[in-house]
């Protein structure tokens, strides 16, 4: 291999050097701005959670008395499930498996 030829190659490899360096500064500034933005979305969300908290801790607890209701209603042979809402459930039919599941979740 000659001069010339080397040096060209060694040209070529710096410039190669040179765009991988810029590329990686690129990554470099975008991860920097991924890490301010997760920890910005960190703290926010760790006050949401405080703020969730201070209030699930002020509402009063609900009563069971709409699922009571619904469960009547049931009971009366009606379905209460979204699907078949207010339909006649017949005498021979079997629970409904989607009344039963809103009826007995928690």
């Amino acid at each position: 291999m000659n001069k010339k030829d080397l040096f060209d190659a060694l040209d070529d490899f710096s410039q190669s050097l040179l765009l991988t360096l810029a590329e990686v500064e690129a990554i470099k500034k975008n991860l920097q701005a991924v890490v301010e933005e997760n920890t910005s979305l960190r703290l926010e969300n760790d006050k949401l959670r405080q703020h969730l908290g201070e209030v699930e801790h002020t509402m009063p607890t609900r009563t069971s008395q709409g699922r009571d209701n619904l469960e009547k209603i049931y009971l009366d042979g009606f379905h209460v499930c979204t699907d078949f809402y207010g339909q006649r459930r017949d005498n021979d039919e079997e629970e409904c498996a989607f009344c039963n599941e809103l009826l007995f979740r928690e």
